[in-house]
């Protein structure tokens, strides 16, 4: 029999709803309404003063030549990132889920990473991959590796792509581990018996049954791209060198913190919030169907 919980009054659930309501209302609702509101205004450096210029913010950066830059860094980034986060995320979780000798400690080191502040771990990437301090960095170039981040725009896109990944895998690995542990074993012996072999085992009946903890994997990670790496590009590159690997959200940064230019900041930061609400929208509305709960 289901169980429900029954309330004797309407005041206990409102309260009890209340913390996390209020939450999303200060942090999320009332700085995008601000930031919508911002975007139709043209204020100074120190934001003392203010005129209101309706769409010219927007009609100005449509008219950048960098920020489509931006979105193409943007959508190059992201997409190698997601892919590579996933799939070894994926790789090393079937690999833990086995019964392996020291498992456990293999399953904890995976973890690690994940508890790491993401400058912090931008700053450990370029310390091993320093063109001239970097530990790995003379390897490589004994072994005819031309590898220079700060002036390449390539490696340094590389570099912060190894960066975000690195920090993406443990919390993938982390789901990814707990859907293999809720698929039941008779399901998988019962295709073993069947003659399926461990790769077409894992094809038909482990990667359809992983599908709604992929699905939720796949929007996380689109938002952890779009918006939380800038601590990684601002640690490990800065945006460098000339604009290569300045995304969406480090470019609202440097506009707005760097250059001043707040009304134009905000315009930037209320379009890539449509960006990723419509992505999440389009994942939701069609990628869902294939996701087999």
């Amino acid at each position: 029999m289901e169980k429900r919980a029954i309330f004797s009054g309407k005041a206990l659930p409102y309260m009890l709803l209340l913390p996390q309501l209020a939450i999303t209302v200060i942090f999320f609702y009332w700085p995008a309404t601000q930031a919508v509101w911002q975007s139709f205004l043209l204020e100074d450096a120190f934001g003392l003063s203010s005129e209101f210029v309706g769409f010219e913010n927007y009609k100005v950066l449509f008219q950048q030549r960098e920020y489509y830059d931006a979105m193409v860094n943007t959508a190059v980034f992201s997409s190698l990132v997601a892919f590579f986060s996933l799939s070894i995320a994926l790789l090393l979780a079937t690999q833990a889920d086995k019964n392996i000798r020291g498992a456990q400690g293999f399953k904890t080191l995976l973890i690690w990473p994940y508890a790491v502040a993401p400058a912090v771990a931008g700053v450990l990437w370029i310390f091993m991959f320093h063109p001239s301090l970097g530990t790995l960095a003379a390897p490589m170039r004994f072994m005819g590796f031309d590898w220079n981040p700060l002036l390449d725009g390539g490696d340094a896109l590389a570099l912060v792509v190894m960066s975000a990944t690195w920090k993406q895998v443990s919390y993938n690995f982390l789901f990814f581990l707990a859907g293999l542990q809720a698929i039941p074993k008779s399901v998988l012996e019962a295709a073993a018996i069947d003659g399926a072999g461990p790769l077409r085992r894992f094809w038909t009946v482990t990667f359809p049954l992983l599908s709604p903890t992929t699905f939720f994997l796949v929007v996380v990670t689109i938002v952890y791209v779009f918006f939380e790496t800038f601590g990684i590009i601002d640690a490990v590159t800065g945006g460098g060198p000339s604009g290569s690997t300045t995304t969406m959200v480090y470019k609202v940064y440097s506009d707005g913190r760097l250059g001043g230019d707040l009304g134009g900041s905000a315009a930037q930061s209320v379009v890539l919030m449509v960006i990723v609400i419509a992505l999440t929208a389009i994942q939701f509305r069609y990628v869902e169907r294939r996701v087999q709960y």
